[in-house]
């Protein structure tokens, strides 16, 4: 489910992930993705999303010198669990677009 998460969150122009992308058998880091999405601040995302029922973590995530030093206010962040689905990540992704796309209408 990483790497699909990955794979999806690769086709969004504007998302710009942190960290090391997932090996082939994605057993080399954590089911999570920290991102950031063009400029719409990670806590608006947070908000547009939550309406649609997709809850993501925004903020520091507990490494603000690496927030710091990335040079990012803060980064969204998608977490998988065991009982999550592809079906899931595909309605995170449509939701994702639909909330970069609307603020991006305000550009």
């Amino acid at each position: 489910m990483t790497l699909y998460l990955f794979q999806k969150l690769a086709q969004v122009p504007e998302v710009q992930t942190y960290g090391p992308k997932p090996n082939a058998k994605a057993d080399n880091r954590a089911a999570l993705a920290s991102f950031t999405s063009g400029a719409v601040h990670p806590n608006d995302l947070s908000a547009l999303l939550d309406q649609e029922g997709i809850a993501i973590r925004t903020g520091h995530h507990c490494t603000q010198p690496l927030h710091r030093y990335l040079g990012v206010s803060a980064t969204a962040r998608a977490s998988l669990y065991f009982y999550n689905t592809k079906e899931e990540i595909d309605a995170f992704i449509t939701a994702l677009r639909d909330a970069i796309d609307f603020f991006s209408s305000f550009a």
